[in-house]
Parts: C-alpha cells; structure tokens; sequence
C-alpha cells in the first residue's frame, strides 16, 4: 500500500476547498499525484537487512516514474492519463503492463509491491467517507474502499487523507479475513520548488494472525540540491 501506498508518495496543494464525499476527495487524490512535476533522488532501505536499493522519481505530464538503477535495471511506471491509471514496467527497452497477477509481487524484494505501486485502490468503486482523524497533528479524511474483484492481495483499504493538501498520508490494507496485512505512512515531507513534497515514508507488511510487523520498508528521498 505507498502509498505506495505508497506510493509514492506525495503531498499536493489542496484543489477542492472542502469535498463533501468520498468520491470528491479520492478524486483530489488521484489530480494530486498525477499533477505533480518533480524529479527527486533517493533509495528503499529494507529495515532488518539494511539492503537499499537506488531510486529515482519522476513526476510529469501525468506519469510517475520509478527507475531502479542496480541491475537489473528498470523503470516502473505510472500512467495516470487513463483512467484507472496503468502500471507498466519496463526491462531492457521493452515496456508491459504489469498483470493483476503480479500486484502482489514484492519490488526489489521490499515490503512494497506493485500493488501499492499501482495506486489501484485510489479507483475502486463505491468508496465510503468513515470519519476524520489525525495524522501527526494534521486533520485528515478516512475513506474506505473495497475491492471489486477477487485479483490483487488487498480487499479493503482504509484511506487516511490530508485535508489540507489532498495527499495521502496513511494506508491500511486488509486481507478477505478482515486482518491487516499493510500499513504505510508518510512520516516526513519536504518542500520542493515551493510545494509539499515526500521525504520518508514507512512500509510495513503486518503478519495477519498475530499482528505483528513482519517487515518494514522505508522510502526516502533526498533534498535537491539548490540551483
């Protein structure tokens, strides 16, 4: 779930002073991510192992760019120009959309997959407005939605929703026995070129039968360096 849940993962200015349902507000989130222009540097970082994996994001004209630059290299990508956006990865000069099959398919062997990647969740219908809490000291929206089919490894995702930026700042993904089996969460950002950018955030894939943290996967990206 950056996200990737994570999806990666970034904070946006607000484009609709006050949504009113849970529609509105997924739909802010999704413009927030696909609207962005960055270009950051940065790396996964498995916690227990220390293994880090080299990162480049970057975000324009409606696509987020994932580049893994150890071998094998490649680049996952996300197409928000239709609608559900669509995952593809590419090896080697050859580009494929990434099938409902792989979503639950770790990447670069961390806690994230590319389900949390896809951003697939943010598209699922039917989504329900579940209340209002706080994300380190921010006001956020809950917004649940559930998975209308039997494809990917997620059945339903709670939403945590900053109000004042429209990003995502918590995910918790629930397997069809209702356990958490995911959990993202911002726990930094950073401005960049003037607006809220992500820093770290925090993977962790949870063991449903006991609820312990089975593994824990930290995103982060670097300050770019001023002009």
């Amino acid at each position: 779930m950056k996200f990737i849940f994570l999806a990666t993962l970034l904070l946006a200015p607000c484009l609709r002073a006050a949504p009113k349902t849970a529609e509105e507000i997924l739909l802010d989130v999704r413009q927030s991510y696909a609207g962005q222009n960055q270009k950051l540097q940065g790396e996964l970082r498995d916690s227990d192992s220390g293994h880090t994996e080299p990162l480049e994001l970057t975000m324009g004209n409606q696509v987020m760019s994932f580049l893994f630059t150890s071998p094998p290299v490649e680049t996952i990508r996300l197409d928000f120009n239709s609608s559900p956006a669509k995952l593809y990865q590419v090896r080697n000069g050859s580009s494929k959309q990434v099938p409902s099959r792989q979503l639950g398919s770790q990447v670069r062997g961390m806690d994230l997959n590319y389900e949390d990647l896809s951003l697939g969740f943010l598209y699922w219908p039917k989504p329900q407005l579940m209340g209002e809490a706080r994300v380190s000291g921010q006001k956020c929206w809950i917004v649940r939605v559930t998975n209308p089919s039997s494809q990917g490894p997620y059945y339903v995702v709670d939403i945590w929703v900053h109000q004042a930026s429209s990003g995502a700042a918590k995910m918790e993904a629930y397997d069809r026995s209702s356990k958490v089996i995911k959990r993202y969460e911002v726990t930094k950002i950073q401005k960049v070129n003037g607006t809220n950018a992500l820093k770290e955030l925090r993977v962790e894939t949870i063991d449903p039968a006991s609820g312990k943290t089975q593994g824990r996967t930290y995103m982060k990206m670097n300050t770019p360096a001023k002009p």
